[in-house]
């Protein structure tokens, strides 16, 4: 059962790659993927992806992590396009899209690789059973990704304030609640 596992965490983290490199080989599934990221569901429900993350490397199940990553990256193109789009979103998303396909340098390489070490992490706080470091990498990955759009997109950036900081709201009192389950199931 775990060489079954362990394929299947594999297969997900491929499935995750391929994802990413189709977003920035195809121009036109760029285009369509971010049409459908104006809805702002998929704003909302994108943090809480980080509880069963949590949960799954509290658990040291890599089949769980690696099943979320993908739910969690793919989930910008799960719901239709909005008939009515807030023009802060537009100029938001414009300015992440520019972005993501602009020139790789340093400064660009850095903040783009705290994507997977801010993952890896959450995932070792949870994996060490440590929900104060685990909490606190939630705080520091929604200040981080509230302060680089601010700083970098403008007044746009405030579009993702209110979803991120209630995803936040909602992801500590989650897990808080779960830890407090977890916890009590073993006194």
């Amino acid at each position: 059962m775990k060489k079954i596992n362990l394929c299947f965490s594999i297969l997900f983290f491929i499935a995750t790659i391929v994802f990413i490199i189709s977003l920035f080989s195809s121009q036109s599934f760029l285009e369509w993927a971010f049409e459908r990221h104006q809805n702002q569901l998929s704003w909302y429900i994108r943090p809480l992806f980080l509880i069963p993350f949590s949960y799954f490397a509290f658990k040291k199940n890599l089949l769980g992590i690696s099943l979320t990553i993908f739910l969690l990256f793919t989930s910008m193109i799960w719901f239709g396009k909005p008939e009515n789009v807030n023009p802060q979103i537009i100029a938001f998303l414009e300015f992440e899209k520019n972005w993501l396909i602009s020139e790789w340098n340093f400064n660009k390489i850095f903040f783009a690789s705290l994507v997977p070490i801010s993952f890896f992490l959450l995932g070792f706080a949870f994996w060490k059973r440590s929900l104060l470091l685990g909490i606190l990498i939630l705080v520091i990955i929604a200040i981080v990704k509230i302060l680089w759009s601010l700083v970098n997109a403008g007044n746009s950036a405030m579009s993702i304030i209110i979803p991120a900081i209630t995803g936040l709201i909602l992801c500590i009192a989650i897990i808080y609640f779960f830890w407090k389950k977890e916890h009590k199931d073993y006194s």
